[in-house]
């Protein structure tokens, strides 16, 4: 089973990333937010708030992510007290 790199977070207060996005990313950032803002009826929105809400429904829909992390969540073969002979 592949494992992840990262380990249990401290806690679950916000943090601040900074990151530089291509122009081109940025670009469909803008329309996506153009687009979103037409087809809701609503202003358009800031396209950097955008992105937390693609991660989390990239994260969510991704199989191959949930089914490893639904493994990695199961108990070992041999580390549960039902393996123990006696």
């Amino acid at each position: 089973m592949t494992k992840l790199k990262l380990g249990p977070l401290a806690d679950n207060k916000p943090v601040k990333v900074s990151l530089e996005l291509p122009a081109a990313v940025h670009r469909d950032l803008v329309a996506y937010a153009e687009v979103l803002g037409r087809a809701t009826g609503q202003a358009v929105i800031d396209p950097a708030k955008l992105i937390v809400p693609m991660i989390e429904r990239f994260m969510a829909t991704d199989r191959v992510f949930a089914k490893a992390r639904r493994g990695a969540n199961q108990p070992q073969p041999g580390t549960g007290s039902a393996e123990r002979s006696g």
